[in-house]
């Protein structure tokens, strides 16, 4: 048996991303822990450098993201209005291919290379 060990903000998002999907089955509810443990590991390494990822737009459509947080690169774009990211149950991460500020919401992601 494999067991999936998150911290409790990483119990937090799984909770928001079971409800935001309704989760119904405790096969549901472990892609939910799996997608909060990828978003924790993201954001993680997008402090230090630029990570690859995948997530699915809004419209269904499949977005092939290299974004980062790191301060090097992101800190000159920080106009400091807004509300956190994190209060809608969102991550934010500077992408580097537009050089623009983009958040995807925690039950969209699909993979961290």
């Amino acid at each position: 048996m494999n067991a999936l060990v998150i911290t409790p903000k990483e119990a937090q998002r799984a909770l928001v991303i079971a409800t935001r999907t309704n989760a119904a089955t405790p096969a549901d509810f472990m892609v939910s822990g799996a997608k909060a443990a990828m978003v924790a590991e993201l954001k993680k390494r997008m402090q230090t450098s630029v990570v690859e990822f995948y997530f699915t737009k809004r419209d269904g459509t499949l977005r092939h993201a290299f974004g980062t947080t790191m301060p090097s690169l992101a800190t000159k774009h920080i106009n400091g209005r807004g509300i956190p990211r994190e209060s809608v149950k969102t991550t934010p991460f500077f992408c580097v291919e537009s050089g623009e500020w983009r958040s995807f919401r925690w039950e969209s992601i699909v993979k961290v290379c």
